[in-house]
């Protein structure tokens, strides 16, 4: 399956179909020097396989991990790019999750002011979620994505089969972006998670669906100025959450969703959390959630925007005081 996402004058398709890594030369155009950004625990034979594919392919492995985007590692990857003499028509590939595909993205948006950028996502969280959409960016003083780009990729591929390596922590972290996509827009969505018998029976499908309505939103409200704030759902006290303990992205962003649900929804989907062995309480301090949250992108001068869920499948936005946020996070 082709989706094609429109955003503004820039346009790109996304392929979703089991395999397509191995038909990579099929899809991308990488008939010239080709980086290809992974990181440690991404299994080299995917990277490998590009490179195979490539007329004159470099793999470049960073550490796993959120750590890596740093400017340290941002700065590195360019030294490597003027080493090799790479031009403004060479291109660069992420072969990993959303810390690869952040970092190589943000890459790609500077390096002679932009080269081309391709996305091969191998988690489930980086399919459903940070594949499309343009965002690039790295981190800087404990901030996520705090410096970074408006960068669509060129191209993406969705090979569903690179998910049967993840183990289960992280297939049910990245089952977390899909569950909010249906949480906020498709109800049909949230229900079939739930009432799963076997996730990878049905993990295209879940996979396509969220893509769907990520592509809408994206395609509707390309640089965040309105309808696409609601991709945040669960990211403001997520975010906070991530800062300050060992779980991993969605696991935290299932718990910022907690905090501004109805108590019916927030019924079930601490049910749907707790089917995908995901937490649903954390012990950080309600101050150091408050102080990061102050930091928030999303913040205006004194107030902040939320996304709240009432029923399934729904949501409003709520412009608050800052000061206010105090009580959802009671």
């Amino acid at each position: 399956m082709i989706l094609p996402v429109k955003m503004n004058d820039f346009n790109y398709d996304v392929v979703i179909e089991k395999g397509c890594i191995n038909h990579v030369k099929e899809y991308l155009d990488l008939n010239r020097k080709v980086l290809i950004l992974t990181d440690s625990l991404v299994p080299s034979n995917y990277a490998n396989i590009v490179k195979e594919k490539s007329k004159e392919g470099y793999i470049y492995t960073i550490a796993s991990g959120e750590a890596s985007k740093s400017f340290e590692n941002y700065g590195k990857i360019l030294d490597y790019l003027v080493e090799h003499q790479f031009s403004r028509t060479d291109c660069i590939v992420a072969v990993g999750g959303g810390v690869v595909g952040d970092l190589a993205g943000f890459v790609a948006s500077t390096y002679m002011r932009g080269i081309t950028f391709y996305n091969i996502p191998t988690t489930l969280l980086s399919q459903v979620d940070s594949s499309i959409g343009g965002k690039t960016a790295i981190d800087k003083c404990g901030i996520k994505n705090i410096v970074g780009a408006f960068y669509p990729p060129h191209k993406v591929l969705i090979d569903t089969d690179l998910l049967k390596t993840l183990d289960d922590r992280q297939l049910h972290s990245g089952l977390v972006e899909a569950i909010k996509m249906g949480l906020t827009n498709d109800q049909e969505l949230f229900d079939l998670i739930k009432n799963s018998n076997n996730l990878f029976d049905d993990i295209e499908t879940i996979v396509t669906k969220a893509l769907v309505v990520k592509k809408m939103i994206v395609e509707a409200d390309p640089k965040e100025k309105g309808l696409r704030r609601v991709l945040n759902y669960g990211h403001t006290i997520g975010h906070a959450i991530e800062s300050s303990t060992k779980y991993l992205h969605g696991e935290c962003v299932g718990l910022g969703m907690l905090y501004f649900a109805s108590p019916k929804v927030k019924k079930e989907l601490k049910e749907v959390l707790e089917k995908y062995y995901l937490p649903i309480s954390h012990n950080v301090e309600k101050k150091l959630l408050y102080d990061y949250i102050c930091l928030d992108k999303k913040r205006s001068g004194n107030k902040i925007t939320i996304v709240y869920v009432e029923e399934k499948g729904n949501f409003k936005f709520l412009n608050i005081e800052l000061e206010s946020i105090k009580d959802y996070l009671k």
